[in-house]
């Protein structure tokens, strides 16, 4: 006789599963990967490392500790490991990277529940605290191809833009800085942290996401259509905005986690908009030339209220509701 499993929903459907799941990211992120050891040298595979080594570890002794079921295996906390130290300077101290991987496995991650849980992205939450603990080793940024002993601290394009805003704006004026060209910014040769600099191999990866239908579109082009229109309305260069900074790894990979961003669409697109906004925002007006990390965060923790006003009723809501209210019409007559 077959036995027939009941269970509460959500229930699988297809093929997909976490570990597959994480597999695409993996390889989406690839691209960005080679290209920041390719601009940056060794010290990026090294904090590559790292911080993949240290978020296993994490969650597997984590899991351990608390006796649950252990998932280090199902490549999530390599996801996390991976899009941290895509998110940091080159020149790093690995410990510095190690204590951020816990922050994001322990703190953000597993003491909410694990994963599905969490209400912030782990990786943007530990990068905050490293910025915030280590400011100084945070905002150090080396000037590719300036591998080893050899390695030339420079300004990002974000800093530069901002150093002539100021030398225009002072009344003795100041020296203008050349800004790097749009075919510099869209390969990646410029200073910035190891996963962001290179907008090709972040949009190599965009492609083979859509492809493998792991992300929907709709916050990624919101996000940076958001950004682009904030910025000509500010007097800014759209293009360079979008270009330059975390824009383009925290849309694609950041603003689109399945745990941290809205369920609906509805919702993605209010999402998505907060972000764009808050990331204009900060640039323009805020005392940091970058805003994505902050931005993305902030409308992290505004998810559940998104999703109370957009989550649709369920079918045949409206007649009951109605028919209460003739009841109770009626109650009072």
């Amino acid at each position: 006789m077959e036995k027939l499993i009941m269970s509460s929903s959500p229930h699988l459907n297809g093929k997909k599963r976490t570990q597959n799941i994480m597999l695409d990211v993996i390889i989406a992120l690839a691209p960005a990967m080679i290209a920041g050891v390719i601009f940056f040298g060794i010290r990026a595979a090294v904090l590559i490392v790292t911080c993949v080594t240290a978020c296993v570890l994490s969650e597997f002794l984590s899991r351990k500790i608390m006796k649950r079921d252990n998932t280090a295996w199902d490549l999530s906390a390599v996801v996390t490991g991976v899009l941290l130290a895509l998110n940091l300077p080159v020149s790093l101290n690995p410990l510095m990277a190690a204590f951020g991987s816990v922050i994001a496995i322990v703190v953000v991650k597993q003491m909410f529940g694990g994963i599905g849980m969490n209400f912030v992205n782990p990786a943007l939450t530990a990068r905050i605290v490293l910025v915030n603990s280590f400011p100084a080793d945070m905002t150090k940024w080396t000037q590719p191809f300036s591998y080893g002993a050899d390695m030339v601290t420079t300004a990002t394009p974000l800093q530069m833009l901002s150093s002539n805003v100021d030398a225009l704006s002072s009344a003795s004026g100041g020296e203008l800085v050349e800004l790097p060209s749009y075919l510099t910014l869209f390969l990646g040769n410029i200073g910035g942290c190891i996963g962001e600099t290179s907008a090709l191999a972040l949009l190599l990866g965009f492609v083979y996401l859509l492809a493998r239908q792991i992300i929907h579109p709709v916050i990624p082009v919101v996000y940076i259509s958001t950004v682009a229109g904030l910025s000509f309305l500010f007097g800014r260069d759209p293009l360079f905005d979008i270009l330059t900074g975390g824009l383009l790894i925290g849309a694609i990979f950041m603003a689109t986690d399945y745990t941290t961003c809205p369920m609906f669409i509805g919702g993605k697109v209010i999402f998505a908009f907060g972000c764009g906004a808050l990331t204009m925002l900060i640039r323009q007006f805020g005392s940091m030339n970058e805003g994505v990390s902050y931005a993305i965060v902030i409308m992290n923790i505004l998810v559940p209220l998104i999703e109370r006003y957009v989550k649709p009723k369920t079918f045949g809501q409206k007649k009951i509701v109605k028919r209460k209210q003739n009841k109770a019409k009626e109650g009072v007559k």
